[in-house]
């Protein structure tokens, strides 16, 4: 990745994919932690992306994902290359349907954050999910707290509808105000065929969306870029591939085009999957995770 991209309506320059890290201090951590993020790093990867609540559904531990990034970071002598991206406000995995975007518990998972991940400052800090019954209004106005007293420096959003982040961007044109530089929502190749996920509060880009993007001042920043590993296991023959909401008629049908394309242009899986984002009529940066088996930069 030797290109960066400007970032609209920011000073941030980040690399075209960022690494996401889900899985890590499941799949990996400690040295193993330092390898896959290194090798990200080494091969012009800048922007990593992460959450406070990612692997609480695992365990006792919560916070393992930015534990792990955190620890990498105060090891990694290339610490002022990166643009960290974080992301707050999500349910409580037991009460989904409980919002968690109030004051309170925003300044309570951003404060943690700075912790665990040990900086002052995040570059992008997102809103994990939305809540409808809250005006925008009320949750730019947040951001732009939290941003005014150094904590942030951009704000973004995450499973929101092209409505909501239309109606956001209305409401920080008419006051100034920067307003959301980037969205993540669910996109990638499979996801045209793809079954509904089973979180109903995790949204997909849809061809709406697609067109609000294409006129927005909002990067989309699409999650899921290498469709969970699900055309991998298949081309592989994996079984257990058939209980994943990928597992369609037009995605079975998309895996022999995908092996295609990888044997005509002699690229592997993965990059087949991400060279679909690069090739779109507007800018996006895809999130591709990583894990020691299945491993998007090599």
């Amino acid at each position: 990745m030797e290109q960066t991209i400007l970032l609209k309506g920011t000073d941030l320059r980040v690399s075209p994919i960022a690494m996401g890290t889900v899985n890590a201090g499941l799949d990996w951590d400690g040295s193993e932690a330092d390898q896959i993020l290194n090798h990200y790093v080494d091969h012009g990867g800048n922007l990593i992306d992460t959450a406070r609540v990612y692997n609480d559904w695992v365990g006792t531990e919560a916070g393992r994902s930015e534990r792990v990034i955190g620890e990498w970071l105060r090891r990694c002598p290339r610490r002022q290359e990166i643009v960290l991206m974080t992301k707050g406000g999500h349910p409580n995995k037991d009460s989904m349907d409980v919002s968690r975007m109030g004051q309170a518990d925003m300044e309570h998972d951003l404060n943690l954050s700075l912790s665990v991940l040990g900086v002052d400052c995040i570059d992008i800090y997102f809103y994990h999910r939305d809540d409808t019954e809250r005006s925008v209004d009320e949750l730019l106005e947040r951001m732009e707290g939290f941003r005014r007293s150094g904590k942030i420096r951009y704000y973004g959003c995450s499973n929101w509808s092209a409505e909501r982040m239309a109606q956001a961007e209305a409401y920080a044109a008419c006051h100034g105000l920067r307003g959301f530089v980037a969205n993540q929502n669910l996109y990638n190749m499979g996801a045209k065929y793809m079954k509904p996920y089973d979180d109903a509060t995790m949204i997909a880009v849809d061809s709406h969306a697609l067109s609000f993007f294409r006129q927005s001042n909002i990067t989309l920043m699409p999650y899921f870029g290498i469709c969970s590993g699900f055309f991998h296991k298949l081309i592989a023959g994996n079984d257990s591939v058939k209980e994943s909401c990928y597992y369609t008629e037009g995605n079975l049908l998309l895996a022999k085009k995908i092996l295609n394309l990888c044997q005509f242009y002699h690229c592997t899986i993965s990059q087949a999957l991400l060279g679909f984002f690069l090739v779109q009529d507007f800018t996006m940066i895809p999130l591709a995770g990583a894990a020691p088996s299945l491993n998007w930069m090599t």
